[in-house]
């Protein structure tokens, strides 16, 4: 045999072992709903994704597509990046469903993850944060902090998330404050912050002088610091460039350790299709540095309610409860089911104003 054609097998069979190699890599993709830059939800779903580059290191090759519009924009997206080899793909907004769904169907090889929806196939898992347990707190914080009694409300879509996280809030704001009292305002929009900017505006002028939101962007929070002498709440993420005040406390996101699970699970030919749902307790649900503007024992306080949630000892939907049409909900010590609280879509006693449908 010549030295050429030694030579040549010999890179020929480095080139299979390279192809091997590139093969043998994990391909994990992700469609978001907003920019990674948003400050909010998409931004943490991409820390997750940063998390599983960090965690894996060349075994894994991530790609993703940001502000990909719900609907048919999303079938397309998430068809393309099955067609690019991906492995396993996280569809990360709630109006990526039945897109999900649809594209799965076509690709019974990939493994799909969809967040904060209820639908799931042989190869299609959901996952969301019970986001409702840190509603709890912020609405605490809040019902103890207004002066004016008016706490303002900027609400994505109504969905039963959505409607969840308002009624939590509400419960916990008027368990404390008997006259407190909230308005709601509908963006119809995930991220859009000259939308969210407006809302948080006109809730200021109706006086409210504490905005919750349930949009993505920091808008609202730069609205609320130009108006002054009104507190925010840091939604998805810390939005700690806000703190100490206007934002005085945050939800925060912690997919990490949920996508690295997953992702080892496609590597490891385990990964199975399940529903979860998790909270403070196993930490998909951070509560942000509650910052020195809330006064001490309502920091407390807050903080004994996390831990109680934490442990399971507290549920935020405990009886007595009533629907707001006035008709009986939870009895006395009686919790809300799961099922519930997926398909929520009614407003508790007190809230004013109709669901939009």
């Amino acid at each position: 045999m010549t030295l050429t054609r030694l030579l040549t097998g010999a890179a020929l069979a480095l080139g299979l072992a390279t192809t091997a190699v590139a093969q043998d890599k994990t391909k994990v993709g992700f469609i978001y709903v907003g920019p990674i830059g948003d400050g909010g939800w998409t931004y943490e779903h991409n820390q997750g994704r940063l998390a599983i580059e960090e965690h894996f290191g060349d075994k894994v090759e991530t790609v993703y597509q940001e502000s990909v519009p719900e609907g048919a924009d999303a079938e397309r997206a998430i068809t393309q990046m099955a067609l690019q080899g991906a492995d396993l793909i996280f569809t990360t907004s709630f109006g990526y469903m039945d897109p999900t769904v649809n594209v799965a169907k076509k690709f019974p090889d990939v493994k799909f993850e969809h967040a904060t929806g209820y639908k799931t196939a042989d190869n299609v898992s959901t996952y969301s944060a019970r986001f409702y347990e840190g509603r709890a707190v912020q609405g605490h914080i809040a019902g103890k902090m207004t002066e004016s009694n008016i706490i303002g409300y900027i609400a994505s879509f109504p969905i039963p998330e959505v409607i969840r996280g308002i009624n939590s809030a509400y419960i916990h704001a008027k368990k404390v404050n008997p006259d407190v009292e909230f308005k709601i305002i509908w963006a119809y929009t995930w991220f859009d912050p000259a939308k969210e900017a407006d809302a948080a505006t006109a809730l200021i002028e109706q006086g409210a002088d504490v905005i919750l939101q349930h949009t993505d962007s920091t808008a609202p929070q730069a609205a609320a610091e130009k108006a002054g002498n009104v507190i925010t709440f840091g939604q998805a993420s810390d939005m700690a460039e806000y703190k100490p005040t206007p934002r005085v406390s945050s939800i925060i996101d912690n997919w990490k350790p949920y996508y690295i699970e997953r992702t080892q699970a496609v590597m490891d030919g385990t990964w199975e299709t399940k529903q979860t749902w998790d909270g403070i307790g196993p930490g998909m649900v951070e509560i942000g540095e509650i910052t020195d503007a809330v006064p001490a024992d309502v920091k407390e306080e807050a903080l004994a309610m996390k831990e109680a949630m934490a442990n399971g000892e507290y549920h935020p939907f405990t009886g007595p409860l009533k629907k707001q049409d006035g008709s009986d909900w939870l009895a006395e010590g009686e919790t809300a089911d799961d099922g519930t609280l997926l398909g929520m879509n009614f407003f508790v006693e007190g809230l004013q104003g109709e669901i939009p449908q």
